[in-house]
């Protein structure tokens, strides 16, 4: 087969390096489930996804991601990168309401096209998330998880949008970003409760963003995640739950990345209807043909 058009993305990004990096593949007709993990193994980036026609009515496209070590039935950075990819690609167009409509394991997802002075942004209706669990940071589940982390005002919370995601307020931002994990903690709480780790925040004042925030993944890989959608998500819909969202009209902008040599951000949208959107700008970095068989 010929080789496949192949682009690399910088996603959550105003430059190339702030965000978090995704590999497309624009073409992956004919690849079965091996070839598409392999490939994502090959890349070694946090997400590789691959674009086909769609199936289902009103689809704009139909994506299947996959980790390094497995699929991924939802995530956010994935599928706004990819939204980017295909508009410059010129393989769909937004619809007369401004939308894409992405078609994946986790259903026909809406993706909202913006240009917002003189850029665009993308963002992606996320899964609704549902409150598992609200929890004391001094209990004794939790104590040893989160005793590295100052606590805010929130206690801490067990929620699941499609992933589990424990979120955690810090008393502040210094303490958030100074904050240590405790990785065997954190990957013990992530086992005993099916969940992706903590997403740990914390409110700011000042900048161009009002919630500082950093996803420790707790496993099958221990790492710190550089910006996630899905992660973010999570929190908000705890937020709006708490009635305690940050910024104006149910929109914040989150700052994440930066312990980890990045520097992304991530607009955040809780709409009327209590759906939590999840987007920002993407910039293209490779692109490039892919040859495999």
């Amino acid at each position: 087969m010929a080789p496949r058009p192949y682009v690399l993305v910088d996603v959550f990004a105003d430059r190339p390096g702030a965000g978090n990096p995704l590999a497309v593949v624009l073409d992956a007709t004919g690849l079965d489930e091996a070839a598409m993990q392999a490939i994502a193994r090959w890349t070694r980036l946090p997400e590789t996804t691959f674009v086909f026609p769609p199936t289902q009515p009103g689809a704009s496209y139909a994506i299947r991601m996959f980790s390094p070590r497995r699929e991924v039935p939802f995530a956010g950075h994935p599928s706004v990168g990819t939204a980017h990819a295909v508009l410059e690609a010129g393989l769909a167009a937004p619809d007369a309401d401004g939308l894409l409509r992405q078609e994946g394991v986790a259903g026909l997802l809406p993706l909202r096209v913006e240009q917002v002075d003189g850029t665009r942004r993308i963002a992606i209706r996320t899964p609704r998330a549902r409150l598992v669990e609200v929890a004391d940071a001094r209990s004794s589940r939790l104590l040893e998880a989160l005793d590295w982390l100052p606590p805010g005002a929130l206690p801490p919370a067990l929620m699941d949008g499609g992933r589990r995601w424990w979120v955690a307020e810090a008393k502040d931002e210094a303490a958030l970003r100074n904050a240590r994990p405790d990785w065997q903690a954190i990957a013990g709480l992530a086992r005993s409760t099916s969940s992706m780790g903590v997403l740990a925040f914390a409110r700011c004042r000042g900048g161009d963003y009002q919630v500082a925030a950093r996803a420790f993944v707790g496993g099958p890989a221990v790492f710190e995640d550089a910006a996630s959608g899905a992660a973010n998500a999570t929190l908000a819909a705890w937020l709006a739950l708490r009635d305690a969202l940050p910024g104006a009209g149910g929109r914040y902008r989150v700052s994440q990345g930066r312990e980890v040599g990045h520097d992304a951000r991530l607009d955040m949208y809780v709409d009327a209807a209590g759906e939590v959107w999840a987007g920002g700008q993407v910039v293209s970095v490779v692109s490039g043909r892919l040859d495999w068989p």
